[in-house]
C-alpha cells in the first residue's frame, strides 16, 4: 500500500516488481544526534511556483514579490532559494540533490552547482543549478511545460515546488497539501503549515533504532534500552575495543583435510557437509549474527567479506574459508594496508584468483585485476568525494591499462602454499593442503624484472627495480596502491552502501573518505576511525530521514537476521538459542553465505535500479522470485519454523510470547502495533499503512490474539518500508 501523500516517483524495480516508497511530505521530528532542520524550498508568496533568479542575478530582495510566470530553457542554470539549513564548515553544493518530476511521472536529477548564503539574509541559501539530467537516463529529456521540483540534504527532503521549462503551464499537480513557502524575513526552525504529524512513534527514540539497523545484525530491545543510557557514542567505543568473535561463539576449529575425499569421509554424509561445504561456516556465521556481542565488528567483517570476495564455489573445505574470514576478522577494525596484505597472501584468496599458481613461467593476472578494480581503487580517477574526474572532452580518466596489470602481475608470482615443517607453517599437516598460514615465496619462481606501477601525484613506488626479493616488492606494490588517491573514496563508499545508504551524497563519501586519509593523528587507513565516521556522520543520524532516494534495500541476510532478532529468536522447541542453520532462508533470495556466485559478490555495488538514476546494489538480486521469497521466509518463521533434523538439530523459531500478551490484553490491538512500529519501524509507520494493518487484525478473532499478533508481525515485515532500510 502506498501513501496518497507520496512525495516523489516510485521506483520500478527489475522482473516488473515495484518498490513503494512511502514518503511523508512534512518535516521530520526532532533528531537527537545532530538536530538537523529540514530544508524549505522558497516558492513565491502566492503560489507554488519556485522563487527563481535567473542568471541575470537579480537581487534577492527584489524577488521577494515576483509572481509573473517565467519558463526556463532545458539545459540553462537558474538559482534556487533554499532555507531552514545549518551547513557545517566545508559543507557545499555536493551535500544537496535535487530531483524533478515532469508530467509524465518520470523522475530526473538535475546538478547543482553551487550555493552561497544570501549576502544580508545568511539564513537564505542560493543554489545555482543546472536544468539538465545528470544522469541522463531517459533517452529524451523532461516534458516541456511545469514540472515538481525538489531539494534532498542529509537524507532530509524539501517540499516540492512548480518550475516550467521551456514553457509554462501543463497538467502537473501539485503535491496534496502543498502550500506557498514565501521568502522569510527571518530564519526559521520549521514551518507550522507543515507541521502535520504524519508519523507515528516516540520521539528521540527512531534514531537509536536506525543506528541498530546499520550497526548490527537487528535491533533488539535490550541493545536499545542500553544505548539509550549510554549513547551512541559509547557504545561505540565498547563495540570498536570488544573482542572477536565472541567468547560463547569462538571460530570452530575445523581440520585441513585431503583435497580427495577420502572413503572413510566419503561414507560419511555428515563428514562430507561439515568439511567439503560452506555449512559448519555458515552456521557459525549465523550464530554470532543472532547472539554475538562484537555486532559492529560481525557486521563491518561481513561487509568486507562483500568487498573482498572469495566463494565457496571455488573454496573446497569450510576450514579454507574459515581461516580467510579469520583474516578479514581480524583486520576489520585495523589499518587497511595490514588487511591488504594479508588478504593478499591468504591461501584461500591465492587459490580463489590464482595467485598460488602464478609463476614468471606461467604469469596469471585474475589477482593484479581485482586488486585494482575491485578491492582498492576502481577503473576510473576518483575526486575526494567519489565524483569522477572527467579529462577536457568530459570523459572520465583511466586509473590504470593493461600495461598496469601486467606488470603488477609480475610482482604477484612465485608465492604458494606454506609446506615447509617448522615454525614459518605452523598449521602444516600431512592429511591435506596448508590453507590456514600464509603463502610463502618461492624465489626462483618469483619475475625478477623491472615493474611500472600506478603513477599519480606524488606516487610512492611507481617503480621496481629489477633484481629485487619478490616479498620486498610486495610491499612495495602494495604500499603504491594503498597511497593511491582513489583508495579513501573507493572504499568510504562501498562501506557507507553497505552500513547506512545505497547512493551516498558525493558530501558524505568526502567526509569519510578525509577520515580514510587522516584519523586525525596523521594515520592513513585506520578503518576503526572510518566506521565511526560513517555511523556518526549527520547524512547517518536522525530519526527520520524523509529523502525517498534514502537508504538500501536490506540484503536477505539482513532483512532475516533483522526479523529474527527481534522477537527472542530460539530453538525449534523456544528452550535454548537456534542452532544458527538458517542459510536456506537466504539462500533462496540470492544470498548464499560465503558461496558468492563470482568475485563482483551477489550483486554490484554500481547497480542502477532500473527507471531510476538511483544507485541500488542490493535491487540487483531482486526479482519478482525473490522478492515473493521474502514472504514466504516471513511467513514461515512467522506462521511455523524451521524444524529440528538431521542438518539443524536444534531449528529455529521466534518467541511471541510478549506479542501476543499485547495483544491480549489490548483488543484493539492499539498497543500491539505501536509497539511493532516502534521496534521494527523506529515509528516511522503513516497513518495510512496503520489504518489498513490495524483493520486486517482486527478481522481477526479477538479470542485469538497469537494469530493477530501473527498477523501484525507478517503484515509489517513484508511491507516495503520494512525492508528498505532508512
Amino acid at each position: 500500500m502506498i501513501c496518497n501523500r507520496t512525495r516523489f516517483l516510485t521506483h520500478f524495480l527489475s522482473a516488473g516488481f515495484v518498490l513503494l516508497l512511502l514518503i511523508s511530505p512534512v518535516f521530520a521530528q526532532e533528531d537527537p544526534n545532530p538536530d538537523s532542520p529540514t530544508p524549505v524550498l522558497i516558492s513565491k508568496t502566492k503560489s507554488t511556483g519556485a522563487l527563481v533568479n535567473s542568471i541575470e542575478k537579480t537581487p534577492a530582495r527584489a524577488l521577494f514579490n515576483r509572481t509573473e510566470e517565467k519558463a526556463y530553457a532545458y539545459g540553462s542554470k537558474i538559482t534556487l532559494f533554499v532555507t531552514n539549513i545549518e551547513l557545517m564548515n566545508g559543507e557545499g553544493a555536493n551535500a544537496f540533490r535535487v530531483y524533478v518530476q515532469d508530467q509524465k511521472g518520470r523522475l530526473y536529477r538535475f546538478p547543482v552547482l553551487d550555493i552561497e548564503p544570501v549576502r544580508g539574509l545568511e539564513w537564505v541559501y542560493a543554489l545555482t543549478v543546472k536544468l539538465q539530467d545528470e544522469i541522463r537516463f531517459w533517452e529524451e529529456r523532461p516534458a516541456k511545460g511545469d514540472v515538481l521540483v525538489g531539494v534532498t540534504w542529509r537524507g532530509l527532503a524539501s517540499n516540492r515546488v512548480r518550475l516550467s521549462l521551456d514553457k509554462t503551464g501543463g497538467l502537473i499537480k501539485d503535491d496534496l497539501g502543498a502550500k506557498p513557502t514565501p521568502f522569510p524575513t527571518e530564519p526559521i526552525k520549521k514551518l507550522e503549515e507543515f507541521d502535520n504529524p504524519d508519523y507515528i512513534g516516540y520521539k528521540h527514540s527512531g534514531d537509536r533504532i536506525r543506528f541498530l539497523e546499520q550497526a548490527t545484525f537487528g535491533p533488539t530491545v535490550a541493545l536499545d534500552q542500553r544505548i539509550r543510557r549510554i549513547g551512541l557514542r559509547t557504545w561505540l567505543v565498547e563495540q570498536l575495543e570488544a573482542p572477536y568473535p565472541s567468547a560463547s561463539n569462538p571460530y570452530p576449529n575445523i581440520p585441513l583435510l585431503p583435497v580427495n575425499i577420502q572413503s572413510n569421509c566419503s561414507a560419511d554424509p555428515a563428514c562430507v557437509r561439515d568439511h567439503y561445504s560452506m555449512y559448519p561456516v555458515q552456521n557459525w556465521f549465523f550464530k554470532e549474527a543472532l547472539y554475538g556481542e562484537p555486532q559492529l565488528r560481525h557486521r563491518v567483517t561481513w561487509a568486507l567479506s562483500q568487498i573482498w570476495v572469495i566463494s565457496g564455489v571455488d573454496t573446497q573445505q569450510s576450514s579454507w574459508m574459515l581461516a580467510y574470514y579469520q583474516q578479514l576478522g581480524k583486520n576489520s577494525f585495523g589499518n587497511y594496508r595490514q588487511l591488504m596484505k594479508d588478504v593478499t597472501l591468504n591461501p584461500g584468496m591465492g587459490n580463489y584468483l590464482d595467485m598460488v599458481r602464478s609463476t614468471r613461467q606461467s604469469p596469471n593476472e585474475n589477482f593484479a585485476r581485482e586488486i585494482l578494480q575491485l578491492f582498492s581503487i576502481g577503473l576510473f580517477m576518483l575526486n575526494l568525494d567519489g565524483t569522477l574526474q572527467l579529462d577536457d572532452n568530459g570523459q572520465p580518466i583511466p586509473t590504470y591499462t593493461q600495461e598496469t596489470v601486467n606488470n603488477f602481475t609480475k610482482v604477484f608470482t612465485g608465492w604458494t602454499l606454506c609446506e615447509v615443517t617448522g615454525p614459518e607453517c605452523p598449521n602444516r599437516t600431512t592429511q591435506g593442503p596448508n590453507y590456514k598460514d600464509p603463502m610463502r615465496l618461492i624465489q626462483n619462481n618469483h619475475d625478477i624484472t623491472a615493474k611500472t606501477l600506478l603513477s599519480y601525484p606524488n606516487a610512492l613506488n611507481p617503480t621496481i627495480p629489477a633484481g629485487m626479493n619478490g616479498n620486498a616488492e610486495l610491499e612495495l606494490a602494495l604500499d603504491n596502491i594503498f597511497n593511491h588517491p582513489n583508495v579513501a573514496p573507493f572504499v568510504s563508499k562501498l562501506l557507507i552502501q553497505h552500513l547506512v545508504t545505497s547512493d551516498p551524497t558525493p558530501a558524505y563519501v568526502g567526509r569519510v573518505a578525509a577520515v580514510f586519509n587522516n584519523n586525525g593523528q596523521g594515520t592513513r587507513g585506520d578503518l576503526k576511525e572510518v566506521v565511526r565516521a560513517i555511523l556518526l556522520d549527520p547524512e547517518a543520524r536522525g530519526n527520520v530521514k524523509t529523502d525517498p532516494n534514502y537508504g538500501k534495500l536490506r540484503e536477505p541476510v539482513q532483512i532475516v537476521t533483522n526479523f529474527l532478532r527481534q522477537f527472542n529468536v530460539r530453538s525449534a522447541n523456544l528452550s535454548q538459542q537456534s542452532d544458527g542453520v538458517i542459510n536456506n532462508l537466504t539462500a533462496p533470495l540470492g544470498q548464499n553465505v560465503f558461496n558468492a556466485p563470482t568475485v563482483f559478490n551477489y550483486y554490484s555495488p554500481d547497480y542502477v535500479i532500473p527507471g531510476t538514476s538511483l544507485l541500488g546494489p542490493e535491487f540487483g538480486i531482486r526479482t519478482t522470485g525473490t522478492a515473493i521469497g521474502v514472504a514466504n521466509v516471513i511467513n514461515t518463521m512467522t506462521f511455523a519454523r524451521i524444524n529440528a533434523s538431521a542438518n539443524a538439530p536444534l531449528g529455529t523459531a521466534i518467541d511471541l510470547s510478549e506479542m501476543t500478551a499485547l495483544a491480549q490484553n489490548d483488543p484493539t490491538s492499539n498497543q500491539l502495533l505501536d509497539t511493532l512500529n516502534q521496534r521494527m519501524m523506529h515509528g516511522t509507520m503513516s497513518p495510512q499503512v496503520r489504518g489498513a494493518i490495524l483493520t486486517a487484525v482486527q478481522a481477526v478473532p479477538a479470542t485469538n490474539p497469537q494469530a493477530r499478533a501473527q498477523q501484525a508481525i507478517y503484515l509489517i515485515a513484508t511491507s516495503s518500508q520494512y525492508q528498505v532500510q532508512r
